[in-house]
């Protein structure tokens, strides 16, 4: 199935979004965490993996995705998630919720650790088939966010970028970070071209995110 960006017209673009619902519509359920490269599960259905800065959002948004107030944890404490969680979606897709990145309170051992293993994960994983890298819609495009990116583009991993808390930023300043996220695609190979905008509170994008990630299910 094609994504949003090669949609051919506004039936094709609204049949996505209603594939995209009816999949997140059915169940999803946690199966399985890793804190060790040697401890991933065995390849299997196609996984997409969410990826991005401590606090970027991530479980809030996997959340709303599903539809489920506490499937991914929400945590107070940015960096708090130190392991890689798995995620059944309907028998058709695996999501993984990666560890987040560039948290300055975690020890340089501890950071090391995590991140370690997410990396493992990006550039060895046969059955991913895109990760979605979250960027905050509030603030610039850190330096882990930018090393992230090129770490997929050398190992070639393909990676969508989504901005996220898109609710909280006016018009002026959003459309200035949606430009700025769109040159950032553009820059990378491994980069899907369309940048999506979300919110986890209002709802902003989550069709059209949905729409993307069921385009890769089995």
């Amino acid at each position: 199935m094609t994504g949003l960006s090669e949609a051919r017209d506004e039936a094709e673009r609204e049949a996505l979004i209603e594939a995209g619902r009816l999949l997140f519509a059915r169940p999803c359920t946690f199966f399985y965490a890793a804190q060790k490269s040697d401890q991933l599960p065995e390849p299997g259905l196609p996984e997409v993996a969410f990826c991005g800065r401590s606090n970027v959002g991530k479980s809030s948004l996997v959340n709303a995705l599903t539809g489920q107030k506490a499937l991914a944890r929400v945590s107070q404490m940015p960096g708090r998630t130190r392991q890689l969680n798995f995620f059944n979606l309907a028998e058709r897709l695996v999501i993984v919720d990666l560890p987040g990145y560039g948290y300055a309170k975690a020890s340089k051992d501890m950071q090391r650790d995590w991140q370690g293993v997410m990396f493992d994960y990006l550039r060895g994983r046969p059955n991913l088939m895109r990760v979605m890298l979250l960027l905050d819609a509030r603030i610039e495009t850190k330096s882990s966010d930018r090393a992230a990116m090129e770490l997929m583009n050398v190992a070639a991993v393909a990676f969508q970028i989504v901005l996220t808390k898109a609710d909280d930023v006016g018009p002026v300043k959003l459309a200035a970070r949606i430009k700025e996220a769109e040159a950032l695609a553009r820059s990378h190979t491994a980069a899907h071209p369309l940048v999506l905008v979300t919110s986890s509170e209002s709802g902003q994008g989550i069709p059209e995110l949905r729409a993307e990630i069921a385009s890769l299910a089995a």
